[in-house]
């Protein structure tokens, strides 16, 4: 049986390539240095962010990390708004003051990144707390990466969550490494989804590079969460195939190898998902091609709104800060 029907499929694989163009775009233009903003690339990663917000309504909210770019996109936000706020531009989601590690779109739940490590997870827990003292029917999704669970904030946010049976879905997206230390070096336990154990809290592992796989999971955390039965925490591995910041590769550094990096990018989610989904026949190779044409030309034109925009005016300065 199928974990999705066609309508979902379609909005998966939308939300994945929005994510792998958008980051590509930004990677072809990052030498050209009219972005002066450092950027974190979600290149390789986008099967969490597109598997988990395709299990989201628009109104239920997403908080993420400095890598913010898959998620944000993966939720719904307007490119145009995104492209301007990466060139500093006043169309920009944050009117050009935020930059890459601080994307948001309200409009469709994304409420913003922090790029604090595991500054994601205390934001989210106040939104999970606020949606539960109004009794809305929303659910909020905090994304971080390994590196998040070494914070207190962490084992605090998971504890009092869990204590309040909080609508909350945690995402760690682990991608082995916190800048260029592995995990093996920082973590005695490997299995970071176990961390929900201590807590009464469901925990899951899900590889990444198969995003139907990473949606079937995250529906039932939000299912559960909706239904007032508490925090599940979704450990997601995956791969980040370029460097910590920056356009470049990092396998130069020694720390990981050319080969390995080629072999991850085998194993690439978008492509993955398209063999799934129209091998499953939720969507058909011309239905594809459609959607990968009409995302090509929505990132031409944010580039070109972008471009084309203005800067902030010098009265903005003290403005929104």
């Amino acid at each position: 049986m199928n974990s999705m029907n066609s309508a979902e499929a379609k909005k998966l694989f939308t939300a994945l390539v929005r994510a792998r163009k958008f980051d590509e775009k930004v990677s072809q233009l990052y030498p050209e240095q009219e972005m002066k903003c450092p950027v974190h690339l979600s290149l390789g990663q986008e099967g969490s962010a597109a598997g988990v917000c395709a299990a989201l309504r628009k109104g239920d909210y997403m908080f993420s990390t400095h890598r913010c770019h898959a998620h944000t996109v993966a939720k719904g936000a307007s490119i145009k708004k995104l492209f301007a706020e990466l060139y500093g531009k006043v169309t920009g989601c944050a009117r050009g003051k935020g930059g890459s590690m601080h994307l948001l779109a309200p409009e469709v739940g994304a409420l913003g990144a922090s790029a604090i490590v595991g500054g994601s997870l205390p934001l989210a827990l106040g939104t999970a707390l606020a949606v539960k003292m109004k009794k809305e029917d929303k659910v909020t999704v905090a994304f971080l990466g390994d590196g998040g669970i070494e914070q207190g904030s962490f084992h605090e946010v998971m504890n009092f969550s869990s204590l309040h049976k909080l609508p909350l879905v945690i995402i760690v997206e682990n991608n082995g490494l916190a800048t260029i230390t592995p995990l093996n070096k920082r973590q005695a336990n490997l299995n970071l989804w176990k961390h929900a154990e201590a807590y009464n809290v469901p925990g899951f592992k899900v590889d990444g590079n198969y995003p139907e796989k990473v949606y079937r999971i995250a529906k039932q955390a939000v299912v559960r969460a909706r239904k007032s039965e508490g925090p599940s925490l979704i450990e997601v591995t995956c791969f980040r195939w370029r460097g910590h910041v920056g356009e470049g590769t990092d396998y130069h550094l020694g720390f990981r190898s050319k080969e390995e990096v080629a072999a991850a990018m085998r194993n690439d989610p978008v492509k993955n998902f398209h063999h799934w989904a129209t091998r499953q026949r939720l969507i058909s190779e011309e239905e594809a091609e459609s959607i990968v044409e009409k995302v090509e030309d929505e990132i031409e034109v944010g580039v070109k709104f972008a471009k084309e925009s203005s800067y902030p005016d010098r009265s903005e300065l003290y403005l929104h800060v």
